[in-house]
């Protein structure tokens, strides 16, 4: 449901002797792996739900084909 709230746990970085700077980076990090940066990209304009069906199958193929050449490395 939409009216339904999401729970989630608030990104906390601490500025400590590293500084200002030293904080932004690490924020930006940890907005990165949380995949926050992406799906704000994705919201800003709507995509067709037969796009997104091609987007999320092409994704999971290169995903496929990453892994086979870990393996067949290792």
């Amino acid at each position: 449901m939409p009216t339904d709230a999401i729970q989630c746990k608030p990104l906390e970085v601490s500025v400590g002797d590293k500084g200002i700077e030293r904080a932004i980076k690490h924020l930006k990090r940890k907005l990165a792996t949380e995949g926050i940066l992406r799906e704000l990209k994705q919201r800003r304009h709507y995509m067709k739900p037969s796009i997104k069906l091609r987007k999320k199958s092409a994704e999971a193929a290169r995903r496929r084909r990453k892994r086979a050449r870990i393996e067949a490395t290792v």
